[in-house]
């Protein structure tokens, strides 16, 4: 009955999208040059300074001059040690938006990250039904997308959940023992997405898993998924050769999912580390240098750009503001100078 309801409930919302028009879908041609920069505001608004060729930027500026047209921006409910909640995500947004980027929202729909490895239910949703679960993941959905809408910032394409290779909002959407429930909260996802754009073209719906070399899982995951009859535009991939396999692995999935879905696909994560960090044990496919991570992003471009009918949509890395023990994934060094990595798609957009 929940899944009856809501499918009756998206198909209304989806007659409602294509009468207000189909704006949204023009952007599809773009090949997304992206960042998710989820981190940024809090690394400047902290004091952190970026530099390119020596001369101090805001960051976001830096990225544009270097072909990048899209930012990845996460959010959590309520986060308690994170800054990425509603407010800090929409000013993000807002200073990207000016720039003129295009905008891909990622709901983790958790107070924390969440990933293939955990997805905590918000604390305010601890203990509700499966019903209760689904009338809430349409309602914070559609009231954020309704807020982001008002302040101007209406995202261009959302993910409905991030890495849900094994389900979400664990126990009651885990996957592979509860696809119906699974299925039911990223229907509601999706309805929340469609009713809180209003009367603006609704964002593209982005599905993202975490196997970006493996074939047999993600034919696993989208053919079940499918079977439900999940609305979706996008194939999103996570892709970390340290975890994911090796760049043919890479392309040999690519090649599956464009014949097999005949949708885009964006590697809407990737990274590698310009210091010594995942291959200390090993060889890596690539030196862990700042020349060899530029080398990384290269070759992985390539690959995705070569995908059959030109289904390969665009890459995203994660994140290159990030600090700490992550900061070697980034693209700028410890003193902030932006490193070789920045400059991959110059070939491609200055002249």
């Amino acid at each position: 009955m929940i899944r009856r309801n809501w499918r009756l409930r998206i198909l209304a919302a989806a007659v409602l999208s294509l009468l207000l028009g189909a704006g949204a879908r023009a952007q599809s041609s773009e090949y997304a040059v992206g960042a998710d920069v989820s981190f940024l505001k809090a690394a400047e608004d902290s004091g952190k300074v970026f530099k390119d060729n020596g001369q101090a930027k805001p960051a976001l500026e830096i990225l544009k001059a270097h072909g990048y047209n899209w930012v990845r921006l996460r959010i959590f409910n309520t986060p308690k040690e994170l800054p990425n909640n509603l407010q800090y995500t929409i000013a993000l947004a807002q200073a990207a938006k000016a720039l003129g980027f295009h905008f891909l929202l990622d709901f983790h729909y958790s107070d924390t990250w969440a990933d293939p490895g955990k997805q905590f239910i918000p604390v305010a949703w601890q203990g509700m039904t499966h019903a209760q679960l689904v009338q809430a993941v349409f309602e914070y959905t559609r009231d954020t997308i309704s807020s982001m809408r008002a302040a101007g910032v209406l995202p261009d394409m959302v993910q409905v959940g991030n890495e849900i290779t094994n389900g979400m909002l664990w126990p009651d959407g885990k996957l592979p023992g509860n696809w119906d429930n699974f299925a039911d909260l990223l229907q509601a996802g999706i309805a929340g997405v469609r009713v809180g754009s209003g009367d603006q073209p609704m964002p593209r719906i982005i599905i993202h898993i975490d196997r970006g070399g493996d074939m047999i899982r993600t034919k696993q995951f989208f053919d079940k998924l499918n079977s439900y009859g999940v609305p979706y535009d996008v194939i999103g991939q996570s892709y970390y050769p340290w975890w994911h396999g090796s760049l043919n692995d890479l392309r040999e999935n690519l090649d599956f999912m464009a014949r097999e879905y005949k949708k885009p696909i964006i590697v809407v994560e990737t990274a590698y580390s310009w210091s010594p960090t995942n291959y200390t044990k090993k060889p890596g496919p690539f030196p862990e240098t700042p020349g060899g991570q530029a080398q990384f992003l290269d070759e992985l471009n390539r690959v995705v750009q070569e995908t059959p009918e030109g289904l390969g949509a665009g890459v995203f890395w994660w994140e290159p503001a990030v600090s700490g023990e992550l900061g070697s994934r980034g693209f700028f060094d410890g003193d902030g100078n932006a490193l070789p990595v920045i400059g991959v798609f110059d070939k491609f957009t200055l002249h």
